[in-house]
């Protein structure tokens, strides 16, 4: 029986996450499985993978075939750098100790650079996020200023017409002045007359 370590899908449509699973290579992908070793959530970013590292290398050594996928996250979480250094402890390479240390100093280092990407994520977050709230004040900003124009030509016309009234109302108030001040002048000088 050929044993692959390999992923079974789970999760909804287009919003996938996977079981990291050992199962039988001609059973189906979510089919029988032998155990779980962990789970794989790509939807995050970074992706979460949460992975038993000693189950997995376990399996390893017992020779199951992890497929192209299985073998990227298995040398993302560092299993196949411990079974690297384990087979050069068992050759008599280098000392358990040695081996320790070389994989600390890697998981350390790997540890560093996750976190260097999140805090770099977050900081594209805020600087996206405060580009957003300067474009939003600034059309606000545009928007707050012609409605400002439009009610300054609003008052400006307002302002006009009623000048305009007062004009046609000063000549009105004249006209009839002007006629009315002629005919009592006529008056008068008919009466001087008389």
């Amino acid at each position: 029986m050929a044993v692959k370590i390999r992923l079974a899908r789970h999760g909804k449509k287009n919003y996938a996450y996977y079981h990291i699973v050992v199962a039988d290579s001609r059973a189906p992908r979510n089919g029988r499985l032998i155990e779980t070793l962990g789970t794989y959530d790509p939807n995050t970013d970074p992706a979460k993978i949460q992975l038993d590292a000693e189950k997995a290398l376990t399996w390893l050594n017992n020779g199951a075939q992890p497929t192209l996928t299985a073998r990227r996250l298995l040398s993302y979480k560092g299993v196949l750098l411990k079974k690297h250094l384990q087979e050069g402890v068992a050759k008599g390479a280098l000392t358990q100790e040695q081996a320790d240390a070389k994989w600390n100093a890697w998981m350390q280092e790997k540890e560093a650079k996750v976190v260097a990407k999140k805090g770099k994520l977050e900081q594209e977050t805020r600087t996206e996020m405060k580009k957003r709230l300067e474009a939003e004040a600034s059309v606000n900003k545009e928007r707050a200023a012609a409605l400002l124009a439009k009610r300054q030509e609003a008052a400006a016309r307002l302002a006009a017409a009623a000048a305009a009234a007062a004009a046609k109302a000063e000549e009105t108030i004249a006209e009839i002045e002007g006629t009315a001040v002629p005919e009592a002048e006529e008056d008068k000088d008919q009466a001087a007359t008389e």
